[in-house]
């Protein structure tokens, strides 16, 4: 669920590769009589689905491979790159555990030759303390739980495998200034050449989502600064001040001085710039029930919370459930992509604390972000969208009134969240309609964002084809969209989440996972 923090407001072709697509719209397909070229209908054994995903993850990694490796990102339509995450190799470093999943094992040694290379100490760009967690030093404390773990052998070099913990401890020492402040809460964007920061407030999702990486880290390497660090900075969310911060019980603002401490609004939700924070609480859980059970305490503060306060229902379409954003006791009818990972981590909190009320909760969220998948022409869900039957776009009003919901951005941006939530919901159920979904949604995505060396982001999911094409194949491609779209379909695995709630594996929100302290 890597997800770019934002406040809520209102080229030559490879060798040809076969592309899976659903005729539109994709309601039923088996009902239809078009049978456009690649098409795979519902009846595809699981195994067919779970290659084809492989065959898409293979076609991306070899457009980026050949005209942007060893940059940050490919761009597939003029086969072009650059390097948004300091040019240290992001979307390789985020492919690695999916190609470990996959099976995919030259290109487990492509990735593992490159990381070992990275000087983590050197950038000329700024640096996000969040994002360069959950992709670089996640992806590689992944790696490493593989590869000294179920996937020994992969590896054609021992000094590879030991060169994701070193490198991961060299990472961590080059990032660790940012938590010498006052308070020991970190700044967010950093300056490696100068050791100083931007000085502006952080987020409670940049704050939040650092520690199950850290703790991690510490624990492999025996070095408790790093768990200190992360968790020192996690005792501020854990304890809101002021009170007002916290409109309701676990439910917390944006936005915190750095310096004192304190939240400064009183403005949220489970969507960009909050959202992984509360991802986290459950899953540190996961990862350690006897050291965080405040951490779960307080993901049950939030998950009631969030069930008897930000639950709503479009007027037009009453059975739909969406989660709601807030500024204070104010309802916001508006919701993100981003926020579709909700149902999901309902469904992974229920799992673990055995409460089917909150697996029943995630699964009904679930089904709203199916809905806004499935209304859209394309099939694919919009970047923002709203509900207010106050505030309808011009234009949109007979759309609202059958989808239940209006476009307020309709991008796509690669993102993971749907399939994701698709994902857990399967895993807790075993319900195949949600292989189904996450097949119908796969195919949609590579329907529409195929292009040129590899998969666009897209201007447009309510235009046929998607309104044309960003040119930027996001890092999380990797790491996310295609690692959800996979494990639904795969075999069992040590590694897929528990069906009975006791995983021996937790995700982090870059869907790297980090096998559990106690396994």
């Amino acid at each position: 669920m890597s997800r770019t923090i934002f406040m809520l407001l209102g080229a030559a072709l490879l060798p040809a590769v076969s592309v899976f697509a659903l005729p539109n719209p994709p309601t039923n397909p088996a009902d239809s009589n078009e049978r456009p070229q690649g098409y795979m209908p519902y009846s595809t054994p699981a195994s067919d689905r779970a290659q084809a995903v492989i065959d898409v993850f293979r076609t991306a990694w070899d457009g980026y491979h050949t005209y942007a490796f060893p940059h940050d990102e490919l761009h597939p339509v003029t086969n072009g790159y650059s390097d948004s995450r300091n040019a240290w190799g992001a979307s390789a470093v985020d492919a690695l555990s999916t190609a470990l999943v996959m099976g995919q094992k030259d290109i487990v040694n492509q990735i593992l030759d490159h990381i070992a290379t990275v000087d983590y100490t050197k950038t000329a760009t700024e640096v996000s303390l969040f994002e360069t967690t959950i992709r670089y030093l996640g992806g590689m404390i992944s790696g490493y739980d593989f590869l000294t773990g179920p996937l020994k052998g992969v590896a054609d070099k021992k000094s590879n495998i030991d060169a994701l913990l070193s490198q991961s401890k060299s990472l961590a020492n080059a990032l660790s200034f940012a938590f010498e402040t006052p308070t020991g809460l970190p700044y967010n964007t950093l300056d490696f050449t100068t050791r100083t920061n931007d000085g502006s407030p952080n987020g409670l999702a940049t704050v939040g989502t650092l520690v199950l990486e850290w703790t991690r880290l510490g624990d492999l390497t025996g070095n408790l600064t790093y768990t200190r660090l992360t968790q020192t900075a996690e005792s501020y969310l854990l304890n809101p001040k002021p009170a007002s911060s916290s409109p309701w019980p676990g439910l917390l603002g944006t936005n915190i001085n750095v310096t004192t401490g304190e939240f400064l609004d009183a403005s949220g939700g489970w969507v960009g710039g909050d959202d992984s924070y509360y991802e986290y609480l459950i899953k540190m859980y996961v990862y350690d029930p006897e050291r965080f059970a405040s951490y779960r305490d307080a993901w049950i503060a939030a998950a009631d919370s969030t069930i008897a306060h930000l639950t709503s229902h479009p007027s037009t379409q009453p059975n739909l459930t969406f989660v709601a954003a807030y500024d204070g006791h104010k309802l916001k009818l508006v919701s993100q992509h981003l926020a579709c990972f909700g149902g999901g981590n309902f469904i992974l909190g229920g799992q673990v604390l055995g409460q089917q009320k909150y697996i029943d909760y995630g699964l009904k969220l679930v089904d709203g972000c199916h809905d806004t998948y499935v209304k859209t022409a394309t099939g694919i869900g919009p970047e923002v969208f709203g509900w207010d039957s106050k505030t309808v776009p011009k234009g949109q009003e007979a759309f609202f009134k059958e989808a239940g919901f209006y476009v307020l951005n309709p991008s796509y941006d690669l993102r993971p969240e749907v399939l994701e939530s698709f994902y857990y919901a399967y895993r807790a159920t075993g319900d195949p309609k949600y292989q189904d979904w996450a097949w119908e949604g796969f195919q949609a995505i590579n329907r529409t964002t195929r292009v040129g060396s590899g998969y666009s982001n897209v201007n447009d999911v309510n235009v046929a084809g998607g309104g044309g094409y960003g040119d930027f194949q996001e890092s999380f491609w990797f790491a996310e969209v295609l690692k959800y779209a996979y494990l639904i379909q795969a075999d069992e695995q040590e590694w897929q989440v528990a069906k009975d709630g006791k995983n021996k594996w937790v995700f982090n929100t870059e869907a790297h996972p980090f096998k559990v302290a106690r396994a």
